[in-house]
């Protein structure tokens, strides 16, 4: 069973079949013939059962008519029943305490749930399993002769309860707190434990500490005898060498010297050398006035013409010796322009290293671009058995990279000082006249340069094109 009194709507049955009406006039005649208006109780209601009347109240008060109902509580009537309870507790319970009327009909609902526990209440006698919250509160509702004693009993049956609750509580605790405390001891033991531990061995540690410090220190003596002995040596290797400067210096003077007189001793011999020289050109001369007589003589006898080319035609010769072979006509940005140099007789074929690499792959370290170049090379040589020479710039670092040129292939890198521009155009100006010179760049200052020198230059995009369609 509910330990609340079931709601009815207005004009609603009670459990046993009888109307609202019916359970009114039965209240009133019940808290007219119950209770004395003379008891009273000694002390406030307990907190679970003021909470137990009010929550009887909300019920009863939910299926009360609306001509019925007190005037403080019509507001909440409409309420559901644990709102009632909660929003308007206080004035429940101060209304059941004032209007006997709204009391005798939550009682006679009480005694329609708990007919048993009413009768008992009634007769004297306490159900001794029933719910003490729920005896005081039909005690305090239906008010049978001595219902502040049921109500003062099972207040004081509360307490004791709660005593015993804390007491139980407060034993728990104990224990927990006894149990830690033993967790405590065990764990501050192994923690003992192992800082004794702990300092036996930094015991050992310094222990073994002292020791290596007392054998640093002997080091540290022994090291220190050995500086004053260094330094003692030291002394007498400056005084020493001291002496031997004095002595070199003094040779010094003694050579300087000699070597004065040495120059006075060349001087005069030069001199002299330059005597017999000029008597020497003197019989030299007059053997050449011999010579040009007999040619005279000799042109005359054999009637040879006079007539000598003039200056003009020696410059005329000179030119045409200093013409280059020339590497045929097609323009620079001919596909077939390094085919047809490379099939000229003894061609020199200079490369531009950098310029090529960073054409073709400059996204590599340099020095995985010039590993592929020479090898691109290595193999144009085998083909072509053309002289190949490729130029790397050297001028910013003090030594050249040490790199293995290939057999086919001539690797310089310029000097410190000296750009691979400077060096390129040095090798086209050191070639003899006559030999063909091609050079693979797209620098436009090296092509202005080799030009003007008489050399072919090739872009360097189209002796990539080259290598890739032959790779």
């Amino acid at each position: 069973m509910s330990a609340r009194p079931d709601e009815g709507g207005e004009g609603a049955e009670a459990p046993d079949g009888t109307s609202e009406e019916q359970d009114e006039s039965a209240a009133g005649a019940f808290v007219d013939g119950a209770g004395t208006g003379s008891e009273q109780l000694s002390r406030p209601l307990p907190e679970a059962v003021r909470a137990r009347i009010v929550e009887y109240g909300s019920d009863v008060l939910g299926g009360m008519r609306a001509a019925d109902l007190p005037p403080l509580l019509r507001r909440v009537a409409k309420f559901e029943p644990r709102r009632r309870a909660r929003l308007a507790g206080p004035q429940i319970a101060a209304q059941l305490e004032t209007d006997d009327g709204f009391r005798a009909m939550v009682a006679a609902r009480v005694d329609q749930v708990w007919p048993e526990l009413a009768e008992g209440l009634r007769s004297g006698v306490v159900p001794p399993a029933a719910d003490p919250v729920a005896v005081a509160a039909c005690a305090y509702l239906l008010r049978p002769e001595g219902w502040p004693r049921i109500i003062d009993g099972v207040h004081e049956e509360l307490e004791r309860s709660a005593s015993a609750r804390e007491a139980d509580a407060a034993a728990e605790a104990l224990d927990a707190v006894r149990r830690q405390l033993d967790e405590t001891k065990h764990d501050h033991q192994a923690d003992l434990e192992r800082l004794r531990a702990q300092i036996r061995d930094q015991r050992a540690e310094i222990s073994d500490l002292r020791r290596k410090v007392h054998t640093e220190r002997q080091r540290a003596r022994r090291a220190r005898e050995e500086a004053e002995h260094a330094l003692t040596r030291t002394a007498d290797r400056e005084s020493e060498t001291a002496t031997q400067v004095t002595a070199l210096e003094s040779e010094n003077r003694r050579l300087r010297a000699r070597l004065t007189a040495a120059e006075s001793q060349v001087e005069n011999a030069r001199r002299a050398v330059r005597t017999g020289r000029n008597a020497d050109e003197a019989r030299l001369r007059v053997l050449v006035d011999v010579l040009v007589d007999a040619a005279h003589g000799l042109r005359r006898e054999l009637a040879l013409p006079t007539g000598l080319d003039s200056p003009a035609d020696l410059v005329a010769e000179a030119e045409r010796e200093h013409r280059r072979v020339s590497l045929g006509g097609l323009p620079d940005d001919d596909p077939g322009l390094l085919e047809h140099m490379l099939t000229a007789p003894r061609v020199h074929l200079l490369v531009d290293g950098y310029n090529v690499t960073k054409t073709g792959y400059g996204t590599l370290p340099l020095a995985d671009q010039r590993t592929r170049l020479l090898g691109s090379l290595e193999g144009l040589g085998s083909r072509t058995k053309a002289e190949i020479t490729c130029v790397f710039d050297g001028a910013d670092v003090d030594t050249p990279p040490v790199v293995a040129a290939p057999r086919r292939v001539r690797l310089l890198f310029s000097a410190p000082g000296e750009t691979a521009d400077e060096l390129i155009v040095r090798l086209v100006g050191a070639e003899p006249p006559g030999r063909p010179v091609a050079v693979v760049t797209s620098d436009k200052e090296i092509v202005s340069a080799v030009r003007r020198s008489g050399a072919r230059a090739v872009s360097s995009a189209i002796f990539l094109r080259r290598l890739e369609s032959h790779g």
